[in-house]
């Protein structure tokens, strides 16, 4: 059985990804180091570093919090300046396709 393709163009990013990666790429200008040093520290790959810069990637928290351990910035330093930047959802979402089990609801004895 072979899955289907989606042939639908890649979803562009969201302004607040691509705001933000742009933030985190200024920051690391300023602290004067390279994606691979960057992710070095950050422990994550440096291609990673650059789809975070190109809004591309998703990171979470804790990756957000070892870019700015490494980069000597607080996260409400990072964005700070992203105060203007829409938050609003942009295109759809992917829905679940899973049917959940039956649940049978049992007493417990």
């Amino acid at each position: 059985m072979t899955a289907k393709r989606s042939t639908s163009p890649p979803a562009r990013p969201a302004p607040i990804s691509i705001a933000l990666g742009k933030r985190i790429k200024e920051c690391r200008h300023e602290a004067g180091k390279s994606q691979e040093t960057l992710a070095f520290e950050a422990h994550v790959d440096r291609t990673y570093i650059s789809a975070i810069e190109r809004g591309i990637a998703n990171p979470s928290v804790e990756t957000l919090a070892n870019i700015c351990y490494s980069l000597n910035v607080t996260l409400s330093g990072l964005f700070e300046p992203l105060a203007g930047v829409s938050l609003k959802p942009t295109g759809t979402r992917r829905t679940n396709a899973a049917t959940p089990p039956e649940i049978k609801r049992s007493r417990l004895r």
